[in-house]
């Protein structure tokens, strides 16, 4: 299990020293839409630049017809990040698309799809999609699977379920992790690394458990102990 931090802060110059402050780890940094936006392909070259070992997730979630989102995956793999994600719910097609335009690359990033935001609880979602978190996860992940994907995005909550119905190398990244049982906040499907070790994880996603503590070397070392 690998652990991912999230890079949520109000401005870029938070997000650097929180880098900073991770240097020495051997982990994944994740960027978000609001990272990204507003600082550009440039931010991801400084993250590189203070640890050329770190992995970058680039979390920006496409979703659009599908040869939009293979252009927009092009684009992506050439800017020397070590992952992204789309939207499974965009169709198997269009993930099929993108990993057919990725083909070009020697050395493309891994590929996520996105099942069902850690934000929805089962009412919400099912007013949107119609089925259970738990029914339409694993109708995503097996197109996702069946589309060669490398993973998916998911709570813990159904990544056991999902490595049982396609292949136990097939990817799980969590967010919604509290690793040792803080606040959930905005966050409805939530679990501590217990919960994560036993649902086979392969990434989880921590934000403010680590940006927000005092000392945030000092939990970063605790969840890597743990894990």
């Amino acid at each position: 299990m690998k652990l991912c931090v999230a890079l949520d802060l109000p401005t870029k110059n938070e997000n650097l020293q929180l880098a900073k402050e991770l240097r020495d780890f051997d982990i994944w940094l994740k960027v978000g839409f609001r990272s990204f936006i507003r600082d550009s392909k440039e931010f991801l070259k400084d993250l590189k630049e203070i640890n050329d070992n770190f992995k970058i997730f680039l979390d920006l979630k496409l979703y659009d017809i599908p040869n939009t989102m293979a252009d927009a995956a092009q684009e992506i793999a050439k800017l020397n990040i070590d992952m992204f994600n789309v939207h499974a719910s965009a169709g198997k097609k269009a993930m099929q698309t993108v990993m057919a335009r990725l083909k070009e690359f020697t050395n493309r990033p891994l590929v996520l799809a996105v099942t069902a935001l850690t934000s929805f609880d089962d009412e919400s979602f099912k007013k949107i999609y119609g089925k259970s978190i738990n029914e339409k996860a694993k109708e995503f992940a097996i197109e996702a699977y069946e589309a060669k994907l490398d993973g998916v995005v998911c709570s813990v909550h159904e990544s056991k379920m999902i490595k049982k119905i396609t292949n136990k190398d097939f990817l799980t990244l969590t967010p919604g992790i509290r690793p040792f049982g803080e606040n959930s906040n905005d966050q409805k499907r939530v679990a501590d690394l217990n919960k994560a070790k036993e649902s086979l994880v392969d990434f989880i996603v921590v934000g403010r458990p680590i940006y927000q503590a005092k000392n945030p070397k000092e939990v970063v070392e605790k969840i890597l102990t743990n894990i």
